[in-house]
């Protein structure tokens, strides 16, 4: 692996000054917070580049022990343990340099929508819902439903949730796609075998000064809501839909039972749908390099099929097949993360 070696010394010089610039007693409140960021965006590298160069160093250095030094058979043990752990510590800089998404930081939210294959593929969405809740409290994140529309057998026509916690949506960005599931449907007495669907569309979760909204740009109806909830969901005006006029964007909201709360769930949506568009009308321009990754956010794309006779799950994106199905159903997702994330790192380290 060939590193841009200057390009590492020019953030090294930076992280250099930055240190240098905090520690004036002087400065402005404002300028050590934003020095501070800078500081800590950069510290990784460095850190990542002091280990590189130390490996290099010590290399260097048993090289340099000549062949009638008494050292020299255990000097070259040491230096060939030393170049085997090159590689990564190359591959752990590489790494560091590569383009970071301003928003893998970010809580996310998470929409799950049954596809085709009706009753079965409204539960299969309430399993893949049960999924993601187990895999964010293994993480401890913390999981709450925005909305949600259930179907008449149980799970979900359409469920919206928020996840939230540090490094969410790095994580679960690649879950975002048609998920495929074949099982024997608890509706078919014939015990043959069902192919149905579900998609997921993970979003990062935006902020209050992500997106600019006027107010004179939306459109607020309350409705009374439907579906099950008790009598006052059913007799009062709780349900909250909003209308982003200039984009179209419609988002509805019903599950609690104050119209404030409803609202309030709605903006947060709102929010973050247009934040996400925004993102990817900035994405458009880099369309040849999305397509290339694993991560292309094309929520049409069939990227995972659940087999529950044989007990597998194929991720189609990276030909990786688990037959550890049940674990996964319960939110024991980690194995597919790591390699769809290591996928996309190779990928992005092919183009540095």
């Amino acid at each position: 692996m060939t590193l841009p070696i200057e390009r590492i010394a020019q953030i090294e010089r930076r992280h250099a000054q930055v240190a240098n610039d905090m520690g004036n007693p002087a400065l402005p409140a404002e300028q050590f917070v934003a020095l501070s960021k800078d500081y800590a965006e950069l510290t990784p590298l460095v850190t990542a580049a002091a280990a590189w160069r130390a490996l290099l160093a010590e290399a260097e250095q048993l090289r340099a022990i000549p062949a009638s030094d008494e050292m020299h058979e255990m000097a070259q043990e040491e230096l060939a343990s030393i170049m085997e752990r090159l590689p990564a510590a190359e591959r752990a800089l590489a790494l560091q340099l590569l383009p970071r998404d301003a928003a893998d930081e970010r809580s996310a939210v998470l929409e799950i929508r049954a596809g085709t294959g009706g009753d079965e593929a409204a539960l299969f969405a309430g399993d893949l819902a049960r999924m993601y809740e187990r895999y964010a409290a293994n993480h401890g994140w913390r999981w709450e439903i925005i909305s949600a529309n259930v179907s008449d057998l149980g799970g979900f026509k359409e469920i919206v949730a928020s996840v939230a916690g540090a490094g969410v949506f790095a994580r679960l960005k690649f879950e975002s796609g048609v998920h495929r599931v074949q099982r024997v449907p608890a509706t078919e007495a014939g015990g043959r075998i069902h192919t149905s669907a579900a998609t997921v569309a993970v979003l990062p979760e935006a902020e209050d000064v992500d997106v600019a909204i006027d107010e004179r740009d939306l459109r607020i109806d309350v409705y009374r809501a439907s579906g099950s909830g008790g009598q006052h969901v059913n007799t009062t005006d709780s349900a909250v839909r909003i209308t982003h006029i200039p984009s179209g964007v419609v988002v509805a909201v019903q599950d609690e039972r104050s119209q404030h709360k409803n609202k309030a769930k709605a903006m947060k949506l709102l929010r973050t749908k247009l934040f996400d568009a925004e993102r990817e009308r900035l994405a458009s321009t880099r369309s040849a390099d999305r397509k290339a990754m694993v991560g292309s956010g094309d929520r049409s794309e069939r990227i995972r099929t659940y087999n529950f006779p044989q007990g597998r799950v194929t991720d189609h994106r990276i030909n990786l097949t688990l037959h550890r199905l049940p674990e996964i159903m319960e939110g024991a997702l980690d194995d597919v993360v790591g390699a769809l994330i290591a996928e996309d790192e190779a990928a992005r380290l092919a183009s540095l």
